[in-house]
């Protein structure tokens, strides 16, 4: 935990905040092992970030004096992102790297590859898709959430509402072996939509159908990569 990411609903007087959750209680026990007196860098959900001193910390909870939050959060990636939606487990990891990295709009996608079963897991509840957004945001010292919107069904969406979406964007499709190795330092001014398939990628009308509608093909070489460290490599080689 790099920033104490903070919500309103911790804040009991406006330059002070309790927390009482087991997760981040736990780091300042634990891991920190802080002691009152001692000052962290801390974030307002949304809002700036700055520094707040430990006043204390018991068992079940900790108290802070919110010093300031005047440093803005570091800057989005101009980039919307189309990932087909990932196994479980590979979620959790994928959502964290997604908000590390500075995403701020990212959009699941059901595709030919993806089992069915993926749309009932758990991970999907808007609580817990939120709760590995924070861990990303506070590795990476962000206070801005992505927002996260589930489409399971790939055809209604690309024909009814991804069109208007690419207006003043490069769209990129990353599948390996098309289209031409994967550019470096886009412009930051450029709004990008970047789609990304599952690890046995998009099938063949799939394709057909995303380059159809705009977008160029791009891969990272011969190497299939798992779809966390896809998102990463692609988004550090772009921006």
């Amino acid at each position: 935990m790099n920033l104490l990411l903070l919500t309103p609903d911790d804040l009991v007087t406006p330059d002070r905040a309790c927390i009482h959750d087991s997760r981040r209680l736990r780091h300042f026990h634990e891991i920190h092992k802080a002691s009152p007196g001692e000052e962290l860098t801390v974030g307002m959900t949304g809002e700036g970030i700055g520094r707040a001193r430990l006043i204390e910390l018991e068992k079940e909870r900790a108290l802070f004096e919110i010093l300031h939050l005047d440093t803005p959060p570091p800057p989005a990636l101009p980039v919307h992102l189309l990932l087909a939606l990932p196994r479980p487990r590979m979620l959790a990891r994928s959502l964290e790297n997604i908000a590390t990295m500075g995403v701020k709009r990212l959009t699941l996608l059901h595709t030919a590859r993806v089992e069915k079963s993926y749309w009932q897991s758990p991970e999907l509840q808007p609580e817990r898709i939120e709760a590995h957004l924070r861990l990303g945001l506070e590795q990476a010292r962000d206070t801005v959430l992505p927002v996260v919107d589930l489409q399971p069904r790939f055809k209604p969406f690309i024909e009814d509402q991804l069109p208007a979406a690419l207006t003043g964007h490069r769209a990129l499709l990353a599948h390996p072996g098309i289209g031409e190795s994967c550019p470096r330092g886009l412009p930051m001014d450029q709004p990008v939509t970047l789609a990304i398939g599952p690890e046995g990628g998009f099938i063949p009308y799939e394709v057909e159908r995303l380059q159809t509608m705009g977008f160029e093909g791009i891969h990272l070489g011969p190497r299939i990569l798992r779809v966390e460290t896809a998102v990463v490599s692609l988004l550090s080689r772009l921006f």
